[in-house]
């Protein structure tokens, strides 16, 4: 199980983070699980790039 060290908003102070096994198959291509775990409390940390859904047809009401 890979750890790092980050910055725990719930402890308030920097802690061990976990990434428990991916059962989402996120590393099933040779990727990397962007979920991780602070060892202490469990607060969830997602790291990775959050894709914007292009916006089509928006109109304004006259």
């Amino acid at each position: 199980m890979d750890s790092q060290l980050w910055h725990c908003s719930d402890c308030g102070d920097e802690r061990e983070f976990v990434q428990p096994p991916c059962v989402d198959g996120h590393t099933e291509d040779g990727g990397e699980c962007p979920e991780w775990a602070c060892a202490d409390c469990g607060a969830a940390l997602v790291l990775g790039v959050v894709g914007v859904p292009e916006v089509h047809g928006l109109r304004h009401a006259a």
